[in-house]
């Protein structure tokens, strides 16, 4: 185990801060590293045994003074502070943040934004909870650095979910379910994930209005067929690969004649990223049949008519 601060190179303390923070969140915070910085870094993770807490507090500690306070503290154009997401979030969006977390999150989270705004959220908050997050404030310089950091980052995550209007009671699984179809397939399924685990009833929700690319599978065949009709086949012969040749066969099926003749499944190795891009493309041209619509996807998902 490492024990000694002292004895430590510069890439020791890189690698035990990426292992503190993870590397997403240390990498947004260490600037300008190199492919290869990123490498060495992951080789001396790999090779290195347990760090003590110590130790691990003694590099965050040299890490938040030396950069975060000093580059986040005079505006640096390159970095951005810990909670600068916060800056400008409109009352009730912060609000719906915070409101669920505990007391001493929520004086962290306020102690970043103006008194008026502070104000407005404990006023807003349960009285009893509101005499714990005061009671917290006044202990806030208890929280190790680390985690202010931690807490920092998980909360701006769980903002990006937040409906985007004030009123948070309705239409909030149809905005998040919006923000998620923006995103990469892979961003889509770890943030579909996290809200399962923070909130089923949530996900739940954004289920009625999310169509994934396997959703498309149980449209009738009718629907398969004007959309499979309206992409180009390079991109479904793409979407397709990898996918049950059950599947595969019920879309060439549904092809006009002429596509039939022409499909040819790809053979041979393709990137993960190509298949995903052409998925998106056909999920999203099955959104935009249900703009003009064509179906309701709630209708579709859960077992009712297409709308005519």
């Amino acid at each position: 185990m490492i024990t000694d601060y002292n004895t430590l190179s510069g890439i020791d303390k890189v690698a035990i801060l990426f292992i503190i923070l993870g590397e997403s969140l240390a990498m947004k915070l260490v600037k300008g590293l190199s492919e290869t910085d990123i490498k060495r870094i992951r080789s001396k993770i790999r090779e290195m045994g347990a760090v003590s807490t110590t130790v691990k507090k003694q590099v965050v500690d040299e890490f938040y003074l030396s950069f975060l306070s000093k580059k986040f503290s005079e505006g640096d154009g390159d970095s951005k502070r810990p909670f600068q997401f916060l800056d400008g979030m409109p009352d009730e969006r912060l609000l719906a943040l915070v409101e669920i977390e505990e007391p001493r999150i929520i004086a962290l989270a306020i102690a970043q934004v103006s008194d008026e705004q502070r104000g407005l959220v404990l006023d807003r908050l349960p009285p009893e909870v509101t005499g714990r997050v005061l009671m917290e404030m006044g202990a806030l310089h208890k929280i190790p650095l680390e985690g202010v950091v931690n807490i920092a980052s998980q909360l701006e995550e769980k903002s990006h979910f937040l409906p985007r209007g004030v009123d948070f009671s309705r239409g909030g699984g149809k905005d998040v379910a919006e923000v998620l179809s923006s995103m990469d397939p892979a961003e889509e399924t770890k943030y579909l994930e996290a809200i399962g685990r923070e909130s089923p009833d949530l996900l739940r929700e954004i289920k009625k209005y999310h169509l994934s690319f396997e959703d498309i599978f149980q449209f009738p065949d009718n629907l398969l067929r004007d959309l499979m009709n309206s992409v180009e086949l390079d991109t479904i012969a793409m979407a397709m690969k990898g996918i049950d040749q059950t599947i595969i066969d019920r879309v060439i099926e549904n092809l006009p004649q002429k596509k039939q003749a022409m499909f040819e499944p790809l053979e041979g190795a393709v990137s993960k990223k190509d298949i995903d891009m052409a998925q998106k493309n056909i999920v999203a041209a099955a959104r935009q049949m249900e703009k003009d619509g064509r179906f309701s996807l709630e209708d579709i998902l859960g077992g009712g008519e297409m709308v005519e």
